[in-house]
């Protein structure tokens, strides 16, 4: 009987053993994520059995998954972008005066949110891999850049009134079968919002790049180690380059998936979008030295982030400093998470 107890539990470590950190960590994140939407059923009940409450954390979040992805994507590399959340307002003043003041249609107004997120990724990524400038500095200056032109841009926040802007923020993709009655005994269909679209194909789009192409294996033989990766043949600045990027493409794509949600421009928007990037992809397993993360990852660690928020403002904890202590407590969690893990694979 000891035997097969002592053999059992022998598995299991060498199961654990012979999970990559990158596995380790995603699974690690979604057993968390799932513990605690379900302690939040069991506690608070209510709104969080029904789908929809779920379907709405992806429609609050549809931005942030996808700036989140560009974060990652750039830390996998070793590298940082904290000018994301400065670009997702630029884009969205850009396109709200393009929108009302010009007489401008939708169509181009995505051209414009695109061209702002590569022009930044760019120039941010050759001042960080053909100059060799500090990424940290580079995107810093990128922020206070996007912030302060966007208030030249325009100065007072204001409402979209765009007629063909306006049907497409209002469109909603139903989902079959979950909807729920109300109070008034009125079925309700359960839907989500056209950014979440956007936002779902971006983390497939990213998680088969990393998986299963030469760029995506590129990003992170950079990340783990610069010098090995130049010995197999890898153009590290090239590859640094082309985070920083797509990193910016998906900042155009967040900002315009952010604008479609809020329908409206303003100088204060998406303040502290970068952080809540850099959090939900820490949480989500990516690791701030490079070569380990998971896009799927990123996805739980901004659910885990907005579940959080719903859970405090359920429990009555409006004010704000509570959301606040309490993703600085996960996110100090999950930070002593990836140093275990990191002290697990050098004593391997």
């Amino acid at each position: 009987m000891s035997n097969n107890k002592s053999s059992a539990s022998g598995s299991f470590s060498e199961k654990i053993n012979n999970l990559t950190d990158t596995n380790l960590l995603l699974t690690i994140t979604i057993v968390v994520f799932f513990l605690m939407y379900i302690g939040a059923i069991l506690f608070q009940g209510g709104g969080f059995l029904k789908p929809q409450n779920f379907l709405n954390l992806l429609n609050a979040n549809a931005a942030l998954i996808v700036l989140a992805c560009g974060l990652s994507l750039v830390m996998i590399t070793g590298g940082i972008d904290i000018s994301v959340g400065g670009v997702t307002a630029l884009v969205s003043m850009c396109c709200a005066v393009y929108l009302d003041f010009k007489g401008g249609n939708v169509f181009v107004s995505v051209l414009i949110a695109l061209a702002i997120g590569l022009a930044f990724g760019a120039f941010q990524g050759f001042l960080v891999a053909y100059l060799d400038i500090q990424p940290f500095i580079v995107t810093l200056a990128g922020m206070f850049f996007a912030r302060g032109m966007t208030t030249i841009v325009n100065t007072k926040p204001f409402n979209v009134a765009n007629e063909a802007f306006s049907k497409l923020k209002m469109t909603r993709v139903v989902i079959p079968g979950l909807g729920s009655t109300n109070r008034k005994g009125i079925y309700v269909d359960a839907y989500v919002e056209i950014g979440v679209v956007v936002a779902l194909l971006v983390v497939v789009v990213m998680f088969c790049m990393l998986r299963w192409t030469k760029l995506g294996r590129s990003f992170y033989a950079v990340g783990g180690n610069q010098q090995s990766a130049l010995m197999l043949g890898i153009n590290v600045k090239r590859t640094r380059f082309l985070s920083h990027l797509i990193c910016g493409l998906l900042a155009g794509i967040g900002g315009y998936v952010y604008f479609l949600h809020v329908g409206s421009g303003s100088p204060s928007h998406a303040t502290g979008a970068e952080m809540d990037a850099i959090a939900s992809s820490i949480i989500g397993g990516t690791m701030l030295t490079g070569g380990v993360g998971n896009i799927v990852g990123t996805l739980f660690g901004v659910l885990s982030l907005g579940t959080i928020q719903n859970i405090v403002s359920s429990a009555g904890l409006d004010q704000a400093w509570w959301t606040g202590i309490t993703r600085a407590v996960m996110l100090c969690l999950f930070l002593v998470v990836q140093s275990v893990v990191m002290a697990r694979k050098k004593k391997a």
